[in-house]
């Protein structure tokens, strides 16, 4: 590699413009969870159900098992949505319908995808524009373990901030590295 070298950022995500209402965009990675993050979740935030972090309590749940605590849920599918939905985000404004309509378990891969449910103008600022999508996220059988609907302000191209102007310094050492002994 040469500071003469083809650049091309891979995926710059959308911005406001880019943003049509009845879009659907599969989010590209799963994810699958483990019992660790799935204990440390809860511990982080203190949620004291046991359900999520005690084996022998879980056992004698109605589902046999430790459950993935929701706010892992909520908060991996809101993650994996951010490549295609958010990348230019200037602020979430909510998260509403937040449904759970089947539950997440340890070793569950989780898959998402999301669809553009309004677009419209922000009354108050000229760079940013007002998107809501309803993000679903489902495990591996297909089963849907949670739904919701996330309302932003998404930067307009040419706003916010610019990361791509940053360029790598292909100093004597950096090439030296590169050239080897």
């Amino acid at each position: 590699m040469t500071t003469e070298s083809a650049e091309r950022v891979s995926w710059p995500g959308r911005y406001f413009e880019d943003f049509s209402v009845g879009d659907v965009y599969r989010h590209p990675l799963g994810r699958t969870v483990t019992a660790t993050d799935n204990v440390w979740q809860a511990l982080l935030t203190q949620n004291t159900m046991p359900v999520h972090f005690d084996a022998h309590y879980a056992a004698q749940t109605e589902f046999g098992r430790r459950l993935v605590d929701s706010t892992f849920t909520l908060a991996l599918v809101t993650g994996q949505s951010v490549t295609d939905v958010s990348q230019h985000v200037m602020a979430n404004l909510g998260w509403d319908k937040v449904r759970l309509p089947n539950p997440v378990f340890e070793g569950d891969t989780i898959y998402s995808q999301s669809e553009v449910l309004s677009v419209r103008e922000s009354r108050s600022r000229h760079n940013v524009g007002i998107v809501t999508v309803r993000t679903i996220g489902f495990n591996q059988r297909g089963e849907i373990v949670i739904i919701f609907e996330r309302t932003m302000m998404i930067y307009r191209r040419g706003y916010g901030p610019d990361v791509t102007t940053v360029r790598p310094v292909w100093d004597e050492r950096a090439q030296r590295a590169v050239q080897g002994p």
